[in-house]
């Protein structure tokens, strides 16, 4: 069994963009940019035979706010940026109740399954606890980036400024 890094797209690995106030996924590979540390915290993380996995919620699409082709765009965009192992994405809005939607663990189970991944062994990193919930709920350990949105009660295992701090701690683990 594997060991992965279960990573939140906005807001981890990407400046948010904030419309009416609230940060929100970027639409336009324009706005696209990682956030500072995002390069090598993700080097390190490989350099340690992590399988990186990027799990994010996409509801805008659903709501008719976003395309998924630029959706898509973005994703492509990333990959060319930093190396990861997979995306998966979760089109619903929240009131479709779906099992992939965090802070429920759908994506996380089926990219364990996909690629033989010791979830027990393995983190999830996000910036909002939804992301954490979600983390839990699959089995793995848990980290927030930033102060998060005190939307549940759940408390993460690390709490870093940036995915590289994270980076540099987990494989010190």
């Amino acid at each position: 069994m594997k060991k992965a890094v279960f990573l939140d797209r906005d807001g981890v690995l990407n400046r948010t963009i904030f419309r009416d106030g609230k940060p929100r996924a970027p639409y336009t590979l324009e706005d696209f940019s990682l956030l500072d540390g995002v390069p090598e915290g993700i080097k390190l993380l490989r350099e340690n035979h992590f399988i990186l996995i990027v799990v994010t919620n996409q509801p805008d699409v659903a709501r008719g706010w976003v395309s998924r082709e630029a959706v898509d765009a973005v994703n492509e965009k990333l990959k060319t940026m930093i190396e990861i192992d997979d995306i998966k994405i979760c089109f619903h809005d929240s009131k479709e109740n779906c099992l992939c939607r965090k802070p429920k663990p759908g994506m996380l189970l089926e990219a364990a399954e996909e690629k033989q991944i010791d979830l027990k062994k393995s983190f999830m990193i996000g910036d909002r606890h939804s992301d954490v919930e979600a983390g839990l709920a699959a089995g793995c350990k848990t980290i927030l980036i930033g102060e998060g949105d005190h939307s549940s009660n759940v408390s993460p295992d690390y709490v870093f400024d940036s995915l590289f701090e994270a980076a540099k701690v987990i494989v010190s683990l």
